[in-house]
């Protein structure tokens, strides 16, 4: 009982700290004091809700939008120069529906260089996105993502191929103060 009231406290104390307005406070809290492994040269905007920060890692270049949940649980490995767009959800856990205990399972998360996770998208456990996807807008991934595939839908399908030329940097151009 005492340690969900405490795994309950932190992720309170964390989701007030991503509405303080500088990056540079949040980002040397969630470094030092949570153990998140946050690259310098990553962004992670407001409104973020992080479960377990010590087991997940941000590359640098990679940029996190506005209201993102971060589930650490199982692990969760974003790559470098990743663009997650505002409101996405990652899940380490969820139930076994299946279960007579509804007990939880689950895996590691992630994410490969130059992938593009689009605004509401929800990325399940165990899911492999690889390097150059696409996840579109609302999409419920529940299956590996190829590398340079574009997958939309619910659940995710594969809808087209991207460019695999990719030399870009989203983490350049950060809003300080957001």
């Amino acid at each position: 009982m005492t340690k969900r009231y405490l795994v309950g406290l932190l992720m309170y104390l964390t989701r007030l700290l991503s509405l303080f307005p500088s990056q540079t406070v949040r980002n040397l809290i969630l470094r030092h004091l949570l153990g998140l492994k946050l690259d310098k040269k990553a962004v992670l905007y407001s409104g973020f809700l992080i479960r377990s920060p010590k087991k997940i890692t941000i590359g640098k270049g990679t940029v996190v939008g506005f209201n993102c949940e971060l589930d650490g649980r199982r692990g969760l490995l974003i790559g470098e120069n990743v663009n997650i767009s505002s409101d996405v959800k990652f899940y380490t856990l969820q139930h076994d529906y299946n279960d007579s205990n509804f007990k939880m399972v689950g895996s590691q998360v992630q994410i490969c260089d130059y992938a593009w996770i689009s605004t509401r998208a929800i990325i399940l456990p165990g899911v492999i996105v690889g390097k150059g996807a696409v996840v579109a807008a609302g999409a419920v991934v529940t299956k590996n993502v190829p590398e340079y595939t574009i997958v939309g839908g619910i659940p995710a399908k594969l809808i087209g191929k991207r460019n695999p030329n990719l030399d870009y940097n989203p983490g350049v151009e950060r809003l300080h103060f957001i």
